[in-house]
């Protein structure tokens, strides 16, 4: 699976993208807006560790966004089970010297599309820090409402903050 767009290439991963990865992913404001999980610093073996992780991930779609040949973000959607099996949640990130071009914003609404079309789910949702005006901006470009303000519900880099919910609903 390969899909061109305008702006970047969405495809899998592949282990060649590692050292990409490491360089993009290896920004503490790339990290300040994402969970613990994604380390900072982020090293050439993390980014080798997850894209083998990856290829292995079940219930998910994750797809690397690529422009002039390198790997400089991602977006996946990770399906939900039990009483939310309608619902995928959509995570996505972009190395910094992308941002502000329009770029996720296409992505996201093309994976929305993509999602709604192949999965059996009826909503998407994502949760943004407070502080990421950017990302709540490409949700709303892509037709996600905010429909809930988590307050104080995250903590990160030992700050308690918001979390703003955003979804979209085919129903």
């Amino acid at each position: 699976m390969e899909i061109t767009l305008s702006t970047s290439i969405l495809r899998p991963w592949q282990i060649e993208d590692a050292p990409s990865l490491a360089r993009y992913a290896n920004n503490p404001r790339i990290a300040e807006n994402l969970r613990d999980g994604f380390p900072y610093p982020y090293k050439l073996s993390d980014a080798e560790f997850w894209i083998s992780k990856m290829a292995n991930a079940s219930n998910a779609l994750i797809l690397a966004i690529v422009i002039k040949k390198e790997a400089v973000g991602t977006i996946g959607v990770h399906l939900q089970n039990d009483v939310y099996r309608k619902n995928g949640e959509l995570g996505y990130w972009l190395a910094e010297p992308f941002w502000n071009q329009g770029i996720m914003t296409e992505v996201v609404g093309y994976v929305t599309k993509f999602a709604f079309e192949n999965f059996d789910i009826h909503r998407l949702y994502s949760g943004v820090f407070e502080f990421n005006v950017g990302s709540m901006r490409v949700l709303e470009k892509n037709g996600f409402v905010r429909e809930a303000i988590h307050r104080k519900s995250v903590i990160k880099n030992n700050r308690i903050m918001d979390e703003y919910l955003y979804s979209r609903c085919l129903i």
